[in-house]
């Protein structure tokens, strides 16, 4: 295999993340009257509460995604590649950081995040444009942290969902959606460019069908989000496995390592 290296460009990758901070540093100081926003159908009435920081939080979302698309264009292999794929993960790390920095006053804690999630920004920008080629010398490692923080950041939509209450025909496909992409994506990047759409639905269904049955469970968010990633991760990492062609017994080794902390950690935070 001719293996080989390639980084993004450090001028566009600069301005790239110096423009998505600049817009969560400007945030704690514009004050904008948030407005509600009422939707009345003949079944339900969704009732939503938009503010400032909500509006920062999409915006910068959309320009991740658009300045990923603009990064990842001048890649000397991108023939061929599924482009939408590497656009996804940039989007909901560039929204996710406006999660914690919404709910902080500026202070010590408020520029840690900001320091942290504009690191993480820039790796995930990284990553994305390494794996767009498998021969890459770095893209086992890319793949592994962009994996690590697509189960990150579902962890953190499965505890938000479960925290805002939702009823189970929006919880489920809340959860089974995204989890679909991002079985799709890891398998994709992990077996090889090929899309695995069997496993995909497979795991999405199997997970949906324990969301419905944890739904009416007295669990608390955190409890209820540790113990769908686990086994969505589980799930995902054994499909993995299988298609790599290793023997059964080496295979179920670390899903069903990741699966049990994940799910003592549940039940031992579940009071």
């Amino acid at each position: 295999m001719d293996e080989h290296q390639h980084l993004p460009n450090t001028n566009q990758l600069s301005v790239l993340a110096a423009t998505i901070l600049l817009a969560y540093a400007l945030t704690p100081f514009v004050r904008l009257p948030a407005t509600n926003l009422v939707l009345r159908l003949p079944f339900a009435i969704f009732a939503y509460q938009l503010n400032f920081q909500t509006i920062v939080s999409i915006l910068t979302a959309v320009l991740a995604a658009v300045g990923a698309d603009w990064l990842l264009r001048s890649h000397p292999h991108l023939e061929g590649t599924h482009l939408w794929l590497h656009l996804l993960l940039p989007a909901l790390t560039a929204w996710a950081i406006g999660i914690p920095l919404s709910n902080l006053q500026v202070g010590l804690q408020w520029w840690a995040v900001f320091a942290m999630g504009g690191v993480l920004l820039v790796l995930v920008f990284m990553a994305e444009y390494i794996v767009v080629d498998f021969q890459d010398s770095l893209h086992g490692l890319a793949t592994i942290g962009l994996t690590a923080l697509s189960f990150a950041l579902y962890l953190i939509l499965a505890i938000a969902a479960r925290a805002g209450g939702l009823r189970l025909y929006l919880l489920l496909p809340l959860l089974v959606v995204p989890l679909a992409l991002v079985c799709l994506r890891t398998l994709y990047l992990r077996v090889g460019s090929s899309w695995h759409l069997k496993w995909t639905f497979g795991i999405a269904v199997v997970t949906g069908e324990i969301v419905v049955g944890l739904q009416y469970w007295p669990l608390n968010p955190l409890s209820f989000g540790l113990l769908v990633t686990g086994l969505a991760y589980a799930l995902t990492s054994a499909a993995g496995a299988i298609e790599d062609g290793r023997p059964w017994p080496s295979l179920l080794v670390e899903p069903a390592a990741i699966m049990a902390v994940l799910w003592i950690l549940a039940f031992t935070l579940k009071g």
